[in-house]
């Protein structure tokens, strides 16, 4: 009797997922379809038409030698070399406190009040005005050493960075199934076994993307730089000296009362739009060769168990 209920379950199932949609349905869902994507055009538009202006302007005052010569020559290398070792700097601080922070609100203690207590300073940290982080890396730092440097630019860039990467590894993280974390421990996998081997490899694009973001963030500040970095018109001797940055140069640049000087504020963006990209290409790229081995991998122990 049980069984042919189920039969008949089963083929009412079937029936009603057969069923093509109402009319209504229909077009209600071309409707919303339409909608989005008129919607997205639109938030589009504004964005598209900042970065055809960026690429216009600042391509028709490009000049090759502006890559390799200082500002003092007219070039703008000192900022491009600047900003690469702040970001660097600030990667290198905010990176691994950040994964190991997000794997720690996702993977541990889940529902303690230490928990809670992170989550809710890391969450408002994102949205800490750049410039309060900057008087706050300049009261940590600057004071501290006597000097603006790129040390205490990097540090402020740091703390912008770390929320963010942060909460995407957490986020991350919970988007992996718990059927794995189970199947990793029935196998006798330990709990950091279980973390660093199951659960972070296929959550490393979602990181990526969230520590691309923070990095075309931090490329970007100009606030935390201008308390921290300073600035320079040639190149710096050290990380304990004042050191120029793409962001500080736009804005002196654009405060210059010299039309033809101004002008340069477009190229300048370019080149800091130009970098942005670059970071975020790089990291895609070495995450596919990750995967590309990942996957390298498995194929060939499945061929080897298939053999044995």
């Amino acid at each position: 009797m049980s069984g042919f209920l189920n039969s008949e379950l089963d083929e009412s199932l079937v029936k009603e997922l057969c069923t093509p949609l109402p009319p209504e349905r229909k077009i209600f869902t071309y409707l919303m379809n339409g909608l989005s994507l008129g919607l997205s055009l639109l938030a589009f538009f504004p964005l598209g038409s900042i970065f055809w202006q960026i690429i216009v302007k600042g391509s028709s005052s490009f000049k090759l030698e502006m890559l390799y010569k200082p500002l003092i020559d007219n070039g703008f290398a000192n900022a491009i070399f600047g900003t690469v070792i702040m970001v660097c700097i600030a990667g290198f601080f905010s990176i691994p406190v950040g994964i190991m922070t997000g794997i720690f609100l996702a993977e541990f203690a889940k529902t303690s009040k230490v928990v809670n207590i992170v989550r809710f300073i890391t969450s408002v940290l994102t949205g800490v005005p750049s410039i309060v982080v900057g008087m706050f890396a300049y009261g940590v730092v600057v004071l501290t050493t006597k000097e603006f440097s790129a040390l205490a630019g990097g540090f402020a860039l740091s703390v912008l960075m770390l929320p963010v990467i942060a909460l995407t590894t957490e986020e991350a993280l919970k988007l992996i199934p718990s059927d794995q974390r189970l199947a990793s421990a029935a196998l006798g996998g330990t709990r950091l076994q279980t973390i660093f081997r199951v659960v972070i490899s296929p959550a490393v694009p979602t990181i990526t993307t969230g520590i691309s973001l923070a990095v075309a963030r931090a490329a970007g500040e100009t606030a935390p730089l201008i308390f921290t970095a300073l600035f320079s018109q040639n190149w710096s001797d050290n990380l304990l000296t004042p050191t120029a940055s793409l962001p500080v140069l736009i804005f002196n640049l654009y405060n210059n009362p010299d039309p033809a000087i101004s002008e340069l504020v477009w190229t300048a963006a370019l080149i800091l739009l130009s970098l942005a990209l670059f970071f975020s290409l790089f990291s895609r790229l070495i995450t596919k060769k990750g995967e590309k081995r990942v996957k390298l991998k498995k194929i060939v122990s499945q061929t080897e168990y298939e053999d044995e």
